[in-house]
């Protein structure tokens, strides 16, 4: 079933994402992550992918097959294009054909100075306009609430995102915030910008310093002072960083889903623990 479809059954949904393991030894662990993920019913799991070159591309396409067929939940594949040609794009496009996996998250990649940069894609919307030509898949995009780092502007990065909807994505998928006030002034202003696909707020509790801190670096987003007394209070405590990130990711949520957000996208760091104490504090709600 494609996203879009999901969406026009149901509001809010709510979706999980996980990456593939670095590790053969953690093939088990992912195993037993996705088990329990599925039995907490998300509408979708997305699964992202390894920069060009790597053959973590081929985890991905495995991945959302086990997914899909051993665990019946939809998956959504994450494909870069920065770092691949349009016939590598196609050959990738055909294993998720065969799969029969249909939703494929459209995105440019990060730039990586040790891997050769290829000319065919330049923007995630070439990427969307191709797979849109190539075959009948569900494609969703990355939103940034707070500008993308490479924008000149908000103005220009909300127009290069309307462009991703004009070229055939369908549901967009936001970067981590930690403010729901941007979110919502991001959304209005997409939305007067007439962009009408549902947009999935992307959530990342904070439960381990060192891995917010490099997350906030590469995305941009910004730490509220809420928030940033919980990681300075508690970052060198494991345990007491997780609870009270857990209970600020909620605290996000229950706030989003008063205000009719379309969807929450929780970025999982492949701990199902995080998944669980989030899922249970807004059973309710959904």
């Amino acid at each position: 079933m494609k996203i879009k479809e999901i969406f026009e059954k149901k509001k809010p949904i709510v979706s999980f994402e996980i990456f593939p393991p670095k590790k053969e030894t953690s093939i088990k662990h992912i195993d037993e992550t996705l088990k329990y993920l599925s039995e907490l019913n998300p509408d979708f799991i997305s699964v992202t992918f390894g920069a060009g070159g790597s053959s973590n591309h081929n985890q991905t396409v495995e991945l959302a097959k086990k997914i899909k067929h051993v665990y019946q939940v939809e998956p959504l594949v994450h494909l870069t294009c920065l770092n691949y040609s349009r016939s590598e794009i196609a050959y990738i496009l055909e294993e998720l054909k065969e799969a029969d996996i249909q939703n494929i998250l459209a995105l440019r990649g990060d730039v990586n100075s040790k891997i050769e940069r290829k000319a065919d894609f330049c923007y995630a919307s070439d990427l969307v306009a191709f797979i849109k030509k190539y075959g009948d898949f569900g494609i969703s995009g990355a939103c940034y609430p707070e500008t993308h780092m490479e924008a000149a502007n908000e103005k220009e990065d909300i127009l290069n995102l309307k462009k991703k909807i004009e070229n055939g994505a369908e549901h967009l998928i936001s970067q981590l915030f930690f403010d729901n006030d941007i979110f919502y002034n991001f959304r209005e202003k997409v939305r007067l910008a007439d962009i009408r696909v549902p947009i999935e707020a992307g959530i990342m509790p904070v439960t381990n310093k060192a891995q917010i801190e490099k997350m906030v670096s590469l995305c941009g987003a910004s730490l509220p002072g809420k928030i940033s007394k919980i990681i300075q209070k508690y970052g060198d405590n494991k345990e007491a960083l997780f609870d009270a990130g857990i209970a600020y990711a909620i605290d996000q949520i229950v706030d989003l889903l008063a205000h009719d957000v379309d969807g929450i996208h929780i970025f999982t760091m492949n701990n199902p623990a995080v998944a669980r104490k989030i899922t249970k504090g807004i059973k309710a709600l959904i």
